[in-house]
């Protein structure tokens, strides 16, 4: 079967799940998108990564990607391979040498180690009949539902109010390093935002 290749659109803040989030994937040469139901842990590891923040110790994510180097393993693709009862399963695929590999992973996880590895995500063309929403021709799409990912990582409070306004560039650029330093991804991206805004 035919296979599509994905881009990663956005996340956004789930409507269905408290404290999920829906991880978008687009058809690279269509207009049909993938939403995927993840939790606050895996899109941050991919947030993180789309925002090319450096954590200052390794996340799971990292440490697989320096395990499979060390080993002299390549991840050459993601392969969203089956959708039954809601959920997507997805596999990595693996080369070593003149070995290919096929490991099986959560969708979640395979998103975020390829863009670590910078490899492509495919699926069939069955999934995305299945779970794809397409773009009306008028143009109007649920992409108003979907925020770039620099942009749903505030909270709630932010969103009213901007509780970084005060400070200088200076300030904000010692508080990010202090976010980062605490593993505080969330603030560190606000702190980011508001610096870029500046």
């Amino acid at each position: 079967m035919r296979k599509v290749k994905l881009n990663i659109l956005g996340l956004s803040y789930s409507q269905t799940q408290t404290g999920a989030y829906a991880l978008v994937l687009a058809e690279e040469d269509g207009n049909r998108r993938i939403p995927i139901i993840i939790g606050g842990v895996e899109a941050q590891a991919i947030a993180i990564q789309l925002e090319e923040l450096e954590p200052p110790r390794p996340l799971t994510h990292d440490l697989f990607k320096s395990f499979a180097i060390a080993f002299s393993i390549k991840i050459v693709e993601v392969n969203i391979y089956r959708l039954h009862e809601g959920i997507f399963y997805s596999e990595l695929i693996c080369e070593s040498g003149n070995n290919r590999v096929r490991i099986d992973s959560r969708t979640s996880d395979a998103v975020a180690i390829a863009l670590r590895f910078k490899c492509p995500i495919f699926t069939s063309e069955e999934i995305i009949e299945k779970a794809g929403i397409t773009l009306s021709i008028e143009g109007e799409s649920d992409d108003s539902k979907i925020a770039p990912v620099k942009d749903v990582k505030s909270s709630h409070e932010y969103r009213k109010s901007n509780p970084f306004e005060g400070y200088s560039k200076s300030q904000l650029q010692d508080m990010l390093d202090a976010a980062i330093n605490n593993e505080d991804y969330e603030k560190a991206s606000q702190i980011r935002d508001e610096l870029e805004r500046r």
